[in-house]
């Protein structure tokens, strides 16, 4: 995975690049030291990877994410928790607190490579009336019923597709909004920016927060009216 570090503190690219030159598939292509910087950078370069910190002068990590058209994996790493909710909403693939270990780093780069190892993985379309979709994993292509998928999680340019086999997961490279115009709108709803839910799953709603068998799911202010909707309330 081509990547790059991108930090204001030269002392923090460093640390980041010697845990990089230990992990075998990555491949630091650069580091830069501010957020412009990298945002020139990576609209005439391939990157998959960004190790990207939070708090930088004249832009924020966030503020970056939020300005590319086409953006790659991201690892937020920061010294500070209080950007833990903007790096969710943003669907980064992980959130780590400086100083970073070995461990943390693997965790957070394993998370990372997935993600990527399934780009290729696209859900072929059908029409609206079917009662399944195909995905594709590892060169297969999987039927999936419409019944057995719980809820969908946006991952940036990639998705989650909870099922209720056993708690099956597939990691695909697809939008949310792909998925939502795929999916009968009858069966989901779009209850949240990050989540896709089926309606029949939703156990109880209270608050902001939908409760999907043991998961439980945040409600954006602006889907809850129609959701209520959707769940024929009397």
């Amino acid at each position: 995975m081509n990547c790059i570090v991108v930090d204001d503190n030269k002392m923090a690219r460093t640390a980041i690049k010697l845990l990089i030159a230990q992990v075998d598939f990555l491949h630091l292509k650069q580091e830069c030291a501010t957020p412009v910087e990298a945002f020139n950078y990576l609209q005439t370069e391939e990157v998959d990877l960004v190790f990207l910190d939070v708090e930088m002068p004249g832009m924020t990590g966030i503020e970056l994410v939020k300005n590319l058209e086409r953006r790659p994996i991201i690892i937020l790493i920061t010294s500070k928790k209080d950007y833990a909710v903007e790096a969710f909403e943003l669907n980064v693939a992980d959130y780590i607190i400086k100083p970073v270990n070995l461990a943390r780093f693997t965790m957070a780069v394993s998370k990372a490579k997935e993600l990527f190892d399934n780009k290729d993985h696209v859900v072929e379309a059908n029409e609206k009336d079917k009662d399944y979709i195909f995905v594709r994993a590892n060169s297969i292509l999987t039927k999936i019923q419409l019944t057995d998928i719980i809820y969908i999680q946006a991952l940036g340019d990639y998705v989650n597709i909870y099922t209720g086999e056993k708690d099956k997961r597939f990691t695909i490279h697809c939008t949310l909004k792909s998925m939502e115009e795929k999916l009968p709108a009858t069966k989901f709803y779009r209850l949240h920016r990050s989540y896709l839910v089926a309606l029949d799953h939703i156990d109880t709603v209270e608050d902001n927060t939908a409760y999907v068998g043991k998961n439980y799911l945040p409600i954006g202010e602006q889907f809850k009216k129609d959701l209520l909707k959707k769940l024929n309330l009397v």
